[in-house]
């Protein structure tokens, strides 16, 4: 992570994206512990076919932790103003996700320099998966 200045930083700009390894059930598991989230939409193969779901799919808040990830690799998490997701689609078992930001807006709150960027994750057949929008002070 490089410091970024205000000024340096343009409309259009993209964070260099992050590419993670094929969703697995060892993710979902560890993600299940880490998190407190046991729902077993996401653990339990058995119970998810009966919910009509070919298999377990992967927590919505996993990946809205990876564009976590992605904001905290640009910029240092206290620089962090606001943090949003809308989520558009399931992401399932094997499923490489890229996540993926652009600055779409730069204003000042208060006397301090921010940007507003717009996130998503996207697959690897490029469906989007959650889109969303952070702001960061710079």
């Amino acid at each position: 992570m490089s410091k970024l200045s205000f000024d340096q930083v343009k409309v259009g700009d993209t964070l260099p994206p992050l590419t993670l390894e094929p969703i697995n059930r060892t993710t979902l598991a560890l993600f299940a512990g880490a998190s407190n989230d046991h729902n077993a939409i996401h653990i339990d193969t058995d119970y998810a076919r009966k919910a009509g779901m070919p298999d377990v799919f992967a927590h919505g808040m996993l990946s809205m932790a990876y564009l976590g990830r992605l904001l905290t690799q640009w910029v240092d998490q206290r620089q962090l103003r606001q943090f949003g997701v809308r989520f558009v689609g399931i992401t399932h078992l094997g499923h490489r996700i890229t996540c993926t930001g652009r600055v779409v807006e730069k204003l000042e709150v208060g006397g301090e320099q921010r940007v507003r960027l717009e996130i998503q994750t996207a697959n690897q057949y490029g469906e989007s998966k959650i889109l969303g929008d952070a702001v960061v002070a710079l």
